[in-house]
């Protein structure tokens, strides 16, 4: 039996990201912050025939990670695949933003990412097989302004995924990066901003979403068994990245035009309806 262990497993993309490893017939660990979630996502895994257990981490702590790891080969003695799925958002104007949100932000999406890698990177290398997937965003290769720390935070795991990339390419594992644009998620509930009603905007976005957390699981399991690097699940969103690596100044100029005017009205007021920022 293969194994799996998905951090932030208890809600939102890791929770789908659970069920379509289930379903695949991986035994789980489900690591996350929120411990009594987690703890019934793990109870509805297992009367459902899953082997899988509940770790309750803080992605940000070292020890945490070291803790994790002993807990996970303890349990299994093998870890097949890691996904580094928790992360948590932000909207605010960069001089807006405090410089502990900041931290805060980065060391839960970016550190967290990078030390799950290492961490378990030399279990996977002395077995000469595995499989890392990383969760970005859109945002990690498409800069949306009033955004600014969660960019920085998913383009350094972009970077972070494709450095890994070549660096285990020597050893039998596999590296996958997801970029996702919105799909209904729980992201807003620890989202920190200074722009009023960003909140409730995202949430409505999400919610109109064709492309929902069960799709994006799907495609993460599909891309890693097809060994895929980039997971893009957006087909809008895939046309204005490829704009981009064709010309970067023709698409900072169409978001110029299509939300750059509408910064200062809605840092002034708020964000309404019908204004865009992304």
């Amino acid at each position: 039996m293969k194994t799996v262990i998905i951090t932030g497993g208890a809600s939102g993309l890791g929770l789908a990201l659970a069920h379509e490893y289930a379903a695949q017939g991986y035994a789980l660990c489900i690591a996350d912050i929120q411990k009594e979630q987690g703890e019934i996502v793990v109870e509805e895994l297992q009367s459902r025939g899953s082997d899988a257990f509940f770790f309750h981490f803080d992605v940000s702590n070292e020890e945490h990670w070291k803790q994790l790891k002993e807990e996970a080969l303890t349990h299994w003695n093998q870890v097949d695949v890691l996904i580094n799925n928790a992360g948590v958002a932000s909207a605010s104007l960069l001089e807006d933003q405090s410089v502990k949100d900041w931290q805060w932000l980065l060391d839960i999406n970016l550190t967290g990412v990078m030390l799950g890698c290492k961490t378990f990177l030399p279990h996977m290398k002395a077995r000469d097989n595995g499989h890392i997937i990383n969760t970005a965003s859109m945002a990690g290769l498409l800069h949306a302004p009033c955004m600014t720390a969660y960019n920085v935070s998913k383009a350094g795991v972009v970077a972070l995924s494709e450095t890994l990339k070549v660096e285990v390419s020597s050893w039998n594992i596999g590296v996958s990066v997801v970029c996702p644009a919105f799909v209904q998620t729980n992201l807003t509930d620890s989202m920190r901003t200074t722009i009023p009603g960003v909140d409730k905007t995202v949430n409505r976005w999400m919610a109109q979403s064709s492309v929902t957390a069960d799709d994006v699981a799907k495609a993460v399991f599909n891309g890693m068994t097809k060994g895929d690097f980039y997971v893009l699940t957006h087909r809008k969103e895939k046309l204005f990245w490829w704009l981009k690596r064709v010309s970067p100044a023709a698409l900072l100029n169409l978001m110029g035009k299509t939300s750059g005017k509408q910064i200062r009205k809605i840092v002034e007021k708020g964000i309404g309806e019908k204004d865009a920022i992304f």
